[in-house]
């Protein structure tokens, strides 16, 4: 009987959640137990600041699936996007701004104020990633396809030429080959910031896959979450116990028990034995198999190739609180919008993303660092006090441990040259300022616990990609130990607040248990 069957879930991340409330509505008796003492993983708001609440990590909806979203009623369980159109502006320190917009051809008028060749390149520039994420998209909900399955899906569409380009031809390259302007360089630029070396092969699949936000269809999920993205969490989270799913939190797992090669339950760290038949980790992947785990339980080989998993690309995350909007007129110009300032991007050039992936890569703090600049306020009221405002910067591209010093002797020294960074576009940024702090990648890795400060657990690369994630053989949320699953950022598609890896996961078990 399915309601005997006993589920655990380790780590109420969002994929843990969703994994929770398609299991539990299957009638299965489901348990998450969370270490902290609020669900959402990287998916949590805060209040950092006495009235303030920020979005600890992830912060803007993109690509939560629409099917995550329906299935478990989300929005009947409170959660709520405001729509953001622009999708994103651009500032330049010469003076000149970019705006995004999800109609193409309104952004190719923007273009031409910058450069008519470009706004002409445009539409088959579009075209070109309508094309290959209407393929790709399709395969976020359920299972990855092998690089065979996938050729043979764009030969069928008549694409091939498409993939083969997509494979082997550089990020970099395509923008050098469809663009001139170096401001329209750079602002398409960050569109592969998932990915890092973006002069590197298969840069552009990887920019494909991560795309699907930019050209999908429900608009109306693509924005600012109401409460921040912990709403996200919370909604999951009662829609979860809706279905019969309990949550439990200030639950630390230890370990994961096996018994004769087959999950048998988790061990919390009190020493508090709890059995199951299935046990699902949301925990990534080096997590999961180097910690959690007994070294009895898997091959030298098996342990050499978790080991072996990039973790090179982290991030960190700056959050404060405002007594004012930061002054963009200067590039906006007097009386704009200030909703235009729910997402702006501060990358300078096209060479910034490559230098701060080579600078990461050798353990050094990038000279110039990238980074997108969310303000939530401008549509979202309830995470401030009336006429204030929290702003986050999320920077790409650091290194997970410094090759000289540390990154808690860094930490005011780094934030400090963010501020003066942003302050170059936005005068009044330092004095609008009321309070801020700087979370490093080790501050993620402790407070989250997420391996190297990764926010998609293993790094978005070709190599660990669809049937190869996180290793060849194990994309289909099962491990080598039977019982076990992984249903968090480290297995197909990855990173981001989707919702599908936990969907996808989830239905592999209801599938192994013929439900």
């Amino acid at each position: 009987m399915a309601e005997n069957t006993r589920v655990l879930i380790v780590g109420a991340g969002h994929n843990g959640l969703v994994a929770a409330g398609y299991l539990g509505r299957a009638g299965l008796n489901v348990q998450v137990l969370e270490r902290r003492d609020v669900v959402g993983g990287a998916a949590v708001t805060e209040e950092w600041f006495p009235g303030y609440k920020i979005s600890t990590c992830s912060y803007v909806c993109h690509i939560l699936q629409q099917k995550v979203i329906d299935e478990l009623e989300l929005r009947k369980h409170g959660f709520h996007v405001y729509p953001i159109d622009p999708s994103r502006v651009h500032p330049f320190p010469n003076g000149k701004v970019i705006t995004l917009w999800h109609d193409d051809a309104r952004t190719a008028e923007e273009l031409r104020k910058v450069s008519p060749e470009d706004a002409d390149a445009w539409p088959e520039w579009a075209d070109f990633w309508h094309r290959a994420v209407r393929i790709l998209s399709g395969y976020y909900v359920g299972p990855p396809p092998s690089l065979a399955e996938l050729t043979e899906r764009f030969r069928r569409e008549g694409e091939e030429e498409l993939l083969e380009t997509l494979l082997t031809v550089p990020y970099r390259d395509l923008i050098d080959r469809y663009f001139v302007s170096d401001e329209i360089k750079a602002t398409v630029s960050i569109s592969s910031m998932d990915m890092g070396d973006i002069s590197a092969p298969g840069s552009a699949y990887i920019t494909a896959l991560y795309r699907y936000s930019a050209f999908r269809e429900d608009t109306e999920n693509f924005g600012i979450v109401r409460g921040g993205m912990g709403a996200i969490s919370q909604s999951l989270a009662r829609s979860a116990e809706a279905a019969g799913v309990s949550i439990r939190t200030g639950a630390e797992v230890r370990r994961i028990l096996t018994r004769n090669g087959r999950a048998a339950g988790v061990e919390l760290d009190d020493g508090e034995v709890i059995e199951a038949d299935v046990v699902l980790s949301n925990a990534d992947p080096k997590r999961t198999f180097l910690k959690l785990l007994d070294r009895a339980d898997l091959d030298s080989e098996t342990i050499e190739q978790v080991r072996a998993l990039k973790t090179q690309s982290a991030s960190a995350k700056f959050l404060c609180s405002l007594r004012e909007l930061p002054d963009f007129s200067g590039h906006l110009g007097d009386g704009y919008d200030p909703e235009h300032l729910a997402m702006i991007c501060l990358c300078p050039t096209v060479e910034h993303p490559e230098r701060s992936w080579n600078d990461s890569r050798n353990g050094r703090i990038p000279d110039t660092p990238i980074m997108q600049v969310q303000i939530p306020t401008v549509y979202d009221k309830t995470v401030a006090p009336e006429g204030c405002h929290v702003l986050s910067l999320w920077v790409f591209f650091l290194p997970p441990h410094l090759r000289e010093g540390s990154w808690s002797e860094m930490r005011e020294q780094f934030g400090e040259r963010l501020i003066d960074i942003v302050s170059g576009y936005a005068p009044n940024f330092r004095d609008a300022i009321i309070d801020w702090t700087l979370l490093t990648p080790e501050d993620i890795e402790e407070r989250i616990g997420l391996t190297d400060g990764n926010i998609r657990h293993i790094d978005i690369i070709p190599q660990q990609m669809m049937s190869r994630r996180p290793l060849p053989g194990w994309s289909d949320y099962r491990t080598p130990i039977e019982g076990l699953y992984l249903c968090g950022a480290g297995t197909h598609p990855g990173g981001e607040v989707t919702g599908a890896p936990g969907h996808n996961a989830a239905h592999v078990v209801l599938e192994e248990l013929g439900l």
